[in-house]
């Protein structure tokens, strides 16, 4: 069961409508780096979560959280799109403001939502999910959804220098000091699990004798014209303690040459194919 309270998690307020910036705030809520996307991740996150009951209350608490975030920023949109004409006729037409959303932002916004949010990227396009991810795998998914808010976090801050709109302002930094504790939060769950080295690699529960180990722990140096780059990646201990880095330059390949037999008969192929020369 889900709780809704009428009033937004912080104030939204637009000091002058912008209907450029509006197709710009459509990238947070339905760009691979936007609110969609992370309460979705959270929300299946939470229905797989094994183990520590906390983590699972966690991800759904936060997952709640991020749907009020699109609901903040489906509002700003909306603010930002305030004057908008419904026709060419209109004599608002002739305002700057309401010339951005015919010539120079999302046509869709006039045409699909009526001046409104919709679950679309900055380009119009649909979320389709495609980027949530949920392996039941609390690690993996921990630093899973670290990357995600760090992509939010740069795309709010973006947003937030493009935009000279004091009340934007306000509430895009509102946004970035939240992206700001969500990396941390799930860093620390991590921690709490004994820390990153701990963890690696991921799944940490994998036995040995299922891992081809003489191939786990050395950097491949593919370019032919230069030495490989010199780093921690490349010596000294490995992160999770069982072995140490090292460095194989134009390593020569191991496998075989890849061949296939014939086709088979009507499977659309050529003569030759299924009876190629012996």
């Amino acid at each position: 069961m889900f709780h809704h309270s009428s009033k937004l998690q912080y104030p939204v307020k637009v000091d002058k409508p912008d209907p450029e910036f509006a197709m710009l705030l459509q990238q947070a809520i339905g760009g691979v780096e936007g609110e969609i996307r992370v309460a979705m991740q959270y929300f299946f996150q939470a229905m797989g979560a094994r183990g520590d009951d906390r983590i699972r209350d966690m991800l759904m608490s936060t997952a709640t959280e991020e749907l009020s975030h699109i609901e903040m920023l489906g509002h700003a949109v909306a603010l930002n799109l305030e004057g908008a004409p419904v026709s060419y006729q209109e004599q608002s037409a002739k305002d700057p403001v309401v010339r951005a959303i015919l010539g120079g932002a999302n046509p869709r916004h006039l045409l699909s939502s009526g001046l409104s949010a919709m679950p679309v990227n900055a380009n119009g396009v649909p979320f389709d999910m495609s980027h949530v991810y949920a392996t039941g795998n609390v690690a993996a998914d921990m630093l899973a959804n670290v990357t995600a808010e760090a992509g939010g976090r740069v795309l709010a801050s973006r947003l937030y220098n493009w935009t000279d709109d004091h009340g934007m302002k306000d509430f895009l930094s509102f946004l970035i000091a939240r992206d700001t504790y969500h990396q941390q939060q799930w860093l620390a769950v991590i921690e709490e699990m004994g820390g990153i080295e701990a963890q690696l690699p991921v799944p940490n529960a994998t036995p040995e004798a299922h891992e081809a180990m003489q191939h786990s722990y050395y950097y491949l140096n593919t370019l032919l014209d230069k030495e490989a780059p010199k780093g921690r990646w490349a010596e000294g201990p490995s992160l999770d303690g069982r072995s140490e880095y090292s460095v194989r330059n134009q390593p020569a390949p191991e496998g075989q040459e890849p061949k296939l037999g014939p086709a088979k008969p009507h499977s659309g192929a050529q003569e030759e194919q299924i009876n190629p020369p012996k």
